[in-house]
């Protein structure tokens, strides 16, 4: 064991007597343990409400998105539609059309969104069958036609349940209609089903029905609005984009991931998360802060002993060492209880669900968490080197003392 080690181990270990720097260098350990293990828990919360958003919001929505720009884009969707899937035949696409149209049963209407596809892309775009619950679900390479599917909370407030035939009033003509006295575009389709998927959107306010009848209702004749393409690997989504950016005219089509989809709930959720990271590493920056009083002071109360040490024969710079591993061994100590800290309350919650939520509200019956070991490795790091920064300055003071005069003069 080198001589620095053992000195600043027995300084740190060291029975004093509860003075003023006792009780700084205890708060700064404990500091440093609270700072890491607040962290740790709060990122990990973080962490685990993004991830459980992403899997809602992509659960029934695309993972690309193509749609035109202008009418010359629209124009051409069909032969896009074929060439993509000419040169991308093992990924699963699928034309849609969605707009709002009214839904009318037994006296009752609402306004909901209606989204078109084509029949077996349901299965293989958009995994409608991993959701139904009630009613049909879709058998690959079917081509049924004015039938629809709708999330239960839609189904349930709307009074209608498989097997029941609505009429969807589209918006289309709908002038005219009122004007000259002529029919607006009308379309009778069957409840197959009743889907969950935990999105808002699919769930309440959309349903989900064949292209056929979408291009029935909105006029839109044997064309259609965009594409949607599903992917196996959500993460290669802006990898793949790109790809298909290369390969069509951005002037007339624009290409969008799920994220793009939905920029600015990520967006607020990041800021939301670097502002919580800075608010809670001031509870480490004032530990730090307490570590570098703390020596420093312990410099000036022990000066007398620096003096005998250096007479004894240490040089400047093993002082300096000195000084530098107490900070370190702090850092390190407080590190290593907040990690453990964090990693045990991580725990209790995904083991015990220590702190739970009402399922009926929140639709999940804890808080998540999902600890990432790159925020573990970056906070405990980042604790451990600022300890270190902290240490700097008492150890150069240190290493300056004189030894005669700090014998004379102690």
């Amino acid at each position: 064991m080198r001589i620095e080690f053992f000195i600043a181990l027995r300084y740190f270990l060291a029975r004093r007597r509860l003075n003023f720097i006792t009780i700084i260098s205890y708060l700064s350990f404990g500091g440093i343990t609270i700072g890491v293990a607040a962290l740790i828990v709060v990122l990990s919360v973080y962490n685990g409400f993004s991830t459980l958003v992403s899997t809602m919001l992509i659960s029934l929505d695309p993972q690309i998105c193509i749609e035109a720009n202008n009418t010359t884009g629209q124009a051409g969707m069909n032969d896009l539609l074929t060439s993509l899937r000419k040169n991308h035949p093992d990924i699963p696409m699928s034309p849609y059309i969605s707009g709002k149209v009214l839904i009318f049963h037994r006296g009752t209407y609402q306004i909901i969104n209606y989204k078109g596809v084509e029949t077996a892309s349901l299965v293989s775009v958009y995994n409608l069958n991993e959701y139904i619950f009630d009613g049909k679900k879709i058998f690959p390479g079917t081509t049924d036609e004015n039938f629809f599917y709708a999330g239960q909370p839609m189904a349930s407030g709307f009074g209608i349940e498989p097997g029941d035939t609505v009429a969807f009033i589209s918006p289309k003509n709908l002038e005219s209609a009122y004007l000259y006295g002529s029919l607006p575009n009308v379309n009778k389709s069957v409840l197959s089903g009743v889907y969950m998927s935990q999105n808002n959107y699919y769930d309440i306010a959309c349903v989900m029905g064949d292209l056929a009848s979408a291009q029935s209702l909105f006029g839109y004749n044997d064309s259609f609005e965009g594409i949607d393409i599903h992917l196996t690997d959500v993460n290669t989504s802006e990898k793949t984009a790109e790809l298909l950016r290369s390969e069509i005219n951005q002037s007339d089509y624009s290409v969008k991931t799920w994220f793009d989809l939905h920029k600015e709930l990520f967006t607020v959720m990041r800021i939301e998360r670097i502002a919580a990271f800075v608010l809670l590493s001031l509870i480490i920056l004032v530990a730090v802060f307490n570590i570098l009083a703390s020596l420093a002071m312990s410099v000036m109360e022990k000066k007398r002993e620096i003096g005998i040490l250096q007479a004894m024969g240490l040089q400047p710079d093993a002082i300096r060492r000195v000084f530098l591993i107490q900070g370190a061994i702090a850092g390190v100590a407080g590190t290593i209880l907040g990690s453990m800290l964090g990693v045990f309350l991580y725990w209790l919650q995904v083991t015990y669900k220590i702190y739970p939520l009402d399922p009926t509200r929140f639709k999940i019956d804890a808080m998540p968490m999902q600890l990432n070991f790159i925020d573990f490795i970056t906070v405990s790091a980042a604790a451990i080197c600022l300890s270190l920064l902290a240490a700097l300055f008492p150890a150069a003071r240190a290493a300056k003392i004189n030894a005669l005069e700090a014998i004379r003069w102690e």
